[in-house]
């Protein structure tokens, strides 16, 4: 049916709390890292529904300026103030770009497995055995990501890594891997699932994450993955930004 006629749209009650939010976040009067009132406090402050409210929040969640930690409420974010430094497409380690938190240190474990029909496909080489890595980002008592890694043996072998020294390993994975890469492929996917290796260790966000698969290309060898990660990063203290240009 064809009609000139235009229908106005009745700007939404939510919309005009998010900004009444956003100007409070802006002008300080919720700085970065502090927590929001309680819902209950706040959408009595602002003469507002619950429901209301939490429709504000989740756009505000969504825009990546506040977080929601269950249990504990809703927090101003660092990446606020710096969006524009987060770009997946550079080459560098995708943790640090794309988790909002800081970490106070890197768990680091590993192990020697078999080469599997897996390995040989996201290595795309057959190896004599294969390192496994997982590295596990702390904040005090709180796991805030998960990352797993595969190297060939042939790959640790000619780069003399010393699987003795975990402070060298640790320093490979998180920098000089990618001074090394002549380039790398990012795959980004949604799960649920997170396998630890150690059961006991729970991941914050109930297993919500995204899982960012990085390979990761050297520059003596195109051809060849220099390594295999999986990286978790919990839906709530992910900030993820790609940059379109026009071709």
């Amino acid at each position: 049916m064809n009609s000139n006629k235009s229908d106005k749209l009745k700007r939404p009650l939510y919309i005009n709390v998010y900004d009444e939010l956003l100007l409070q976040i802006t002008k300080g009067e919720f700085p970065i890292g502090s927590r929001l009132p309680s819902e209950p406090d706040l959408a009595k402050e602002l003469g507002v529904s619950r429901a209301t409210l939490r429709q504000a929040l989740v756009l505000l969640q969504d825009d990546g300026l506040v977080r929601n930690i269950r249990g504990k409420g809703n927090f101003v974010i660092e990446t606020f103030s710096k969006q524009d430094d987060v770009q997946l497409e550079k080459l560098s380690n995708p943790m640090h770009k794309c988790h909002v938190s800081t970490f106070d240190r890197i768990d680091l474990h590993y192990r020697l497995d078999p080469d599997t029909e897996h390995t040989k496909q996201v290595l795309k080489r057959d190896s004599t055995a294969v390192l496994a890595l997982e590295r596990l980002y702390r904040k005090g008592d709180e796991l805030l990501a998960y990352a797993f890694t595969f190297i060939s043996m042939q790959t640790v072998e000619s780069l003399s890594l010393d699987l003795e020294n975990n402070e060298q390993l640790l320093q490979f994975l998180e920098e000089e891997a990618y001074l090394m890469a002549n380039h790398g492929d990012i795959e980004i996917r949604y799960t649920h699932t997170v396998n630890l290796a150690e059961r006991k260790e729970k991941l914050v966000g109930h297993n919500e994450c995204f899982l960012l698969l990085e390979t990761l290309y050297s520059v003596t060898e195109s051809d060849q993955p220099l390594m295999y990660t999986k990286f978790y990063i919990p839906q709530e203290f992910s900030n993820i930004k790609l940059n379109a240009y026009k071709s």
